[in-house]
């Protein structure tokens, strides 16, 4: 990330970024609120950032659109003992399979399944316990937090986060889950509880295995995820053009 550290400390009045959403979020974060506007045009796998901003449209068509008719707008996202993200947080042990992941792009099949054996060997052993807005306290085996601007069941004004607390009871649950979010909204599925809040309270009995915005991250025991209605600000298309 030098690269992009030294691009903010020129202090240019737009940063344009054509990379995945985990480099649109390190950006997100060197920039904050006060600094250069950013326009996170799609370079990564999944994009959800760049497709939420532009729409789905190759980032070519994105970047002429921005720059003819852009506008200035704030993004809020989330919070989390100083780190921001962007699109969502992805708390508890699916983040254990981002190694995974990783060798699977690498090109390495025998490295992915070794490491996503062991991610779901340590599976169902350190449950997290929840409390939403203060609420109720709760316990699931993963927790996702979404921004509004990535969710699809909020608008992009909307100054809360979407909670969706994943609790399947063995593989055979993880399994139907997998099916669900292919051929169905995920949310419809019976081991997700899918909630509202401005802060979550989240603990377990060791460290936390988070995904920020698809970065791993490992945050302590005890954390509170916090929505800022300004991460940033970005260049971004008039909403009838998204």
């Amino acid at each position: 990330m030098p690269r992009l550290k030294a691009s903010v400390e020129a202090a240019p009045d737009l940063l344009i970024i054509l990379a995945g959403d985990g480099t649109a979020r390190a950006a997100a974060e060197l920039c904050g609120p006060d600094g250069p506007m950013i326009a996170p045009l799609p370079g990564g796998t999944m994009n959800m950032l760049p497709h939420a901003v532009y729409g789905v449209r190759p980032w070519q068509e994105a970047l002429r659109l921005m720059l003819e008719t852009g506008e200035p707008r704030d993004l809020g996202g989330g919070c989390i003992n100083g780190n921001r993200f962007l699109v969502a947080a992805i708390l508890g042990s699916p983040a254990l399979l981002a190694p995974a992941r990783e060798a699977a792009r690498s090109g390495k099949p025998k490295l992915a399944f070794l490491r996503a054996k062991r991610a779901f060997t340590r599976a169902f052993t350190g449950r997290l316990r929840y409390s939403l807005d203060g609420g109720q306290r709760e316990k699931a085996e993963a927790l996702v937090l979404m921004c509004p601007m990535a969710s699809k069941v909020m608008d992009a004004e909307d100054g809360m986060l979407e909670a969706a607390a994943l609790d399947p009871k063995g593989t055979g649950e993880i399994l139907r889950l997998g099916l669900n979010a292919m051929v169905r909204d995920w949310r419809e599925d019976p081991a997700v509880d899918d909630q509202f809040c401005k802060v979550a309270r989240v603990w377990a009995a060791q460290g936390i295995p988070a995904l920020l915005d698809g970065e791993t991250v490992k945050l302590p025991s005890l954390i509170d995820v916090r929505y800022d209605p300004k991460v940033c600000r970005v260049l971004a298309l008039p909403k009838d053009e998204t």
